[in-house]
């Protein structure tokens, strides 16, 4: 979970990181009313959105005095950021800056370890620097065993050649920011820039913080930084219902059990869809369990999406077989019915592995008797991939052979043009 910057803040201030004073308003009134309580002098005042480059956006201007912030402000409510829309924005109180750093630490996903990146040229483009100049670019691993003490802190700043007024403050946030790194479970915590004023004080004039996801249950006050306008409304509720789903912007909504087999699902859509311009809709893992309440639940929140013209249902019968998937689906009409949300779209179900013949009988026997027309039956993952796109197309996919181009069917289009 990405934080807002004056969330980050405020999490910098609990682990006493120096920051300046600033307000988050809604308002250009509130802008100009925060600016004179911050003492009526220059006061920065910064888009709040989940997305960088903001400053080059005009999403980070100065103000003079409080009516100028403001005008600063309106102008900054006024735009759209990388698709992002301003909703709040944080007027910070002004700082006279000597010079500016780069700080972060950030999981290295690569070796395992913890990196800690630290550079005397802070306020630019850390991506050209690093890639440029990799020299002006301090890396340092950190064991997560060993973590960081206060000599190793000071290394770092010396390494990165930061001049000698500013080291020990550096040091101090550097051992700071590790302490909220671990102790937040975070996968990432950047601040840029770091600055250091005229008077030596080293302070965060920028925060970003990325919390992760999976460490939630061990923190229940990370809900509290969750901001309801900024979630999919679906994915909220399937996360209230125990289900790992993302929403995407496609057409083929897609049930599978297991992360790997719902991702080469995505993968197979996305490239049997592409004569159409059909893409999958969404990734749902329903996990282990299939039960009716369980496959109810996937089969709302993915028909829930205006978007979606098809589902496709992709199980590999394991620890859960096949049977008792083919029921969940079964029962899962009834349930659907009953909440007064029938399903009205058509299913295209694959089912493979473990008692895969009695769960085919079921979904045969559902779909002449109990459905007609509503579900189909394909034998391969392939097959049904191009089912559901055909069937998601409709009049577009009329005229377009049946079977790909000789030679096609080995190239691989893995997440070609979306992400999750």
């Amino acid at each position: 979970m990405d934080l807002y910057e004056y969330q980050a803040r405020e999490l910098f201030a609990a682990y006493g990181i120096p920051v300046p004073d600033a307000a988050v308003v809604r308002t250009p009134e509130d802008a100009r009313a925060a600016a004179r309580t911050l003492g009526g002098g220059t006061v920065a005042v910064k888009a709040q959105v989940k997305t960088g480059g903001r400053g080059k956006a005009g999403g980070i201007r100065l103000a003079a005095n409080p009516a100028e912030a403001e005008e600063r402000a309106a102008e900054i409510f006024d735009l759209e950021i990388r698709g992002h829309s301003v909703c709040s924005v944080m007027v910070a109180r002004g700082v006279s800056i000597a010079r500016e750093y780069y700080l972060s630490v950030l999981l290295d996903r690569g070796t395992g370890d913890y990196l800690v990146m630290l550079s005397a040229e802070g306020g630019v483009d850390i991506e050209r620097l690093a890639a440029e100049r990799p020299e002006a670019l301090t890396r340092a691993s950190v064991d997560p065993i060993d973590g960081l003490d206060a000599e190793r802190s000071r290394e770092i700043v010396e390494q990165a050649g930061l001049p000698a007024e500013a080291r020990d403050g550096a040091a101090d946030v550097l051992l700071r920011v590790w302490d909220l790194f671990v102790a937040e479970d975070a996968t990432l915590v950047e601040i840029n820039p770091l600055v250091s004023t005229g008077t030596g004080q080293v302070l965060a004039l920028d925060a970003k913080v990325t919390l992760d996801d999976n460490a939630r249950f061990r923190h229940p006050e990370h809900d509290a930084l969750v901001d309801p306008c900024d979630v999919d409304p679906l994915e909220q509720k399937a996360r209230a219902r125990g289900l790992n789903y993302v929403k995407l912007d496609g057409q083929v909504g897609v049930i599978g059990n297991g992360a790997g087999l719902v991702m080469s699902t995505l993968d197979v859509v996305a490239w049997e869809g592409r004569r159409f311009g059909v893409r999958p809709a969404n990734f749902l893992d329903i996990g282990g369990g299939a039960s009716a309440e369980v496959m109810a639940n996937a089969l709302e929140i993915i028909l829930e999406d205006p978007q979606v013209e098809v589902v496709l249902v992709n199980v590999f019968g394991g620890i859960t077989a096949c049977d008792l998937v083919a029921n969940g689906i079964l029962h899962a009409f009834t349930l659907l019915a009953e909440r007064g949300t029938p399903i009205t779209r058509p299913l295209v179900v694959r089912l493979d592995g473990n008692n895969a013949d009695l769960g085919q009988e079921i979904l045969d026997h559902l779909a002449s008797t109990v459905t007609p027309g509503l579900i189909e039956r394909v034998e391969t993952m392939d097959g049904a991939a191009r089912r559901a796109a055909r069937l998601a197309a409709g009049d577009a996919a009329a005229g377009v052979d049946e079977d790909p181009p000789p030679g096609e069917r080995d190239v691989v289009a893995a997440g070609e043009g979306w992400e999750i």
